[in-house]
């Protein structure tokens, strides 16, 4: 945005110069003032942050909370170890926890629904397809 220039008051001085032996002409100076605009400019307000869609495949997630409900894939390990993945009911860690979990040696998928943990070390990255 180009800020213009507005001229601004103008103000004349006069000063005379007091001498004993001879006085001196008046001398008269006009200045004029050049108002200038500043802008500055306003951020803008970030989104709230909110689920993921893309997430490391090394980690404990909070589905609606860290990551977005829905369907999921991998590309399988990340490493010469298998990938493995568990979807739980709570955060406890108790077996009796678990709805489903799988060892993958290549691709996968995995459907994930609100409330529920998901738990995933060794994977490639996983991306929301659905």
């Amino acid at each position: 945005m180009d800020a213009k220039a507005a001229p601004g008051p103008t103000a004349t001085v006069t000063e005379a110069a007091r001498s004993e032996a001879e006085p001196a002409p008046a001398v008269t100076e006009t200045v004029t003032a050049t108002a200038t605009a500043t802008v500055t400019a306003q951020p803008k307000k970030a989104a709230p942050a909110g689920p993921e869609a893309t997430f490391s495949g090394e980690g404990e997630y909070l589905v609606g909370e860290d990551i977005k409900p829905g369907t999921y894939k991998t590309t399988g390990p990340d490493g010469e170890f298998g990938c493995y993945w568990e979807r739980a009911k709570d955060a406890s860690g108790e077996f009796d926890s678990i709805i489903a979990n799988n060892n993958l040696e290549g691709p996968g998928r995995v459907t994930l629904h609100k409330g529920e943990y998901f738990k995933t070390n060794r994977c490639a990255e996983w991306k929301k397809v659905s």
